[in-house]
């Protein structure tokens, strides 16, 4: 199976990191838990930067990332955090060659 990366870094206006946090842990995170096409979920707080977040994502497949972004979780969450960013995310993907987690 080929599972799927997804790589994002989000900037922050100066000082909202943990405002933006806080909305992903109430709308985001209880949508990640129940997701069964997410195999792992890091939500990072950069070390080099207290305006950004750094996001890793795999998927089962492609298909269950591209659905993912349908969860009307991830419409709200949206919407209260644009006011909070710098500007749009950058957003990676990758086809995983080799996980830990699959030994």
């Amino acid at each position: 199976m080929e599972t799927v990366g997804v790589f994002i870094e989000h900037r922050t206006l100066p000082g909202q990191r943990a405002r933006v946090f806080e909305i992903w842990k109430t709308h985001m995170a209880p949508a990640v838990a129940g997701n069964s096409g997410h195999l792992d979920y890091f939500y990072g707080l950069a070390d080099h930067d207290p305006d950004t977040l750094l996001v890793f994502q795999r998927y089962s497949d492609r298909l269950a990332a591209e659905a993912f972004l349908a969860h009307p979780s991830y419409a709200v969450y949206l919407a209260e955090v644009e006011r909070l960013l710098a500007g749009p995310p950058i957003v990676r993907s990758a086809a995983i060659g080799w996980a830990k987690s699959d030994l």
